[in-house]
């Protein structure tokens, strides 16, 4: 049976998110590499001129630990597998 995949979200606002998700997203690859978590799927996203995302995919079974270190504005399933 194949496990739920869950894409944890951070919001950034304002005329540098995009840069601001990218950095953000650096450190989330970081983190997985460092946590040695099951993906290695980390991002940003520019929606608009104004708003961007980081994120990062996680396993159900890893949300809640990863969840309660970072953080996340917001969690939904992850669709990308």
């Amino acid at each position: 049976m194949q496990t739920e995949t869950i894409k944890l979200i951070w919001d950034f606002k304002g005329g540098d998110a995009a840069k601001i998700a990218e950095h953000h997203a650096i450190h989330l690859k970081e983190f997985a590499e460092k946590e040695n978590l099951t993906l290695q799927i980390a991002g940003s996203k520019t929606i608009d001129s104004l708003s961007a995302i980081a994120f990062l995919a996680v396993t159900r079974e890893e949300m809640p630990h990863v969840r309660d270190l970072l953080k996340p504005h917001r969690g939904e399933l992850f669709m990308d597998n």
